[in-house]
């Protein structure tokens, strides 16, 4: 169960940064909203999976996933770059997600 509570954290982190990118663009109430209740949740079941996880292999899933997911995000929505260099750190932070979950 704490896999899954971790997983949602991160995938909630990435909602969270959709409501940054989306608040760049224009500044709203929904926007405001989409960042908060992203962030939140994301804490909320960031703070949940620690009851059975170890802190630092949660923390770096959390955000292995906040940030590999993001920069997918904006490379398929957003038009940011894509290179082979970029995505192959975005596959070490893949791989490196994966290795923790395998050891722990």
């Amino acid at each position: 169960m704490s896999w899954f509570l971790v997983i949602a954290a991160g995938l909630f982190e990435m909602i969270g940064v959709i409501g940054i990118n989306k608040l760049n663009e224009r500044i709203s109430v929904k926007n405001i909203s989409i960042m908060v209740i992203g962030f939140g949740l994301s804490f909320v079941f960031l703070t949940l999976s620690l009851e059975e996880l170890p802190m630092g292999t949660a923390y770096a899933i959390w955000t292995g996933i906040g940030a590999a997911g993001s920069a997918m995000i904006g490379i398929l929505f957003y038009k940011e770059p894509k290179n082979a260099a970029r995505l192959f750190c975005i596959a070490l932070i893949i791989a490196s997600v994966i290795g923790l979950k395998l050891i722990s």
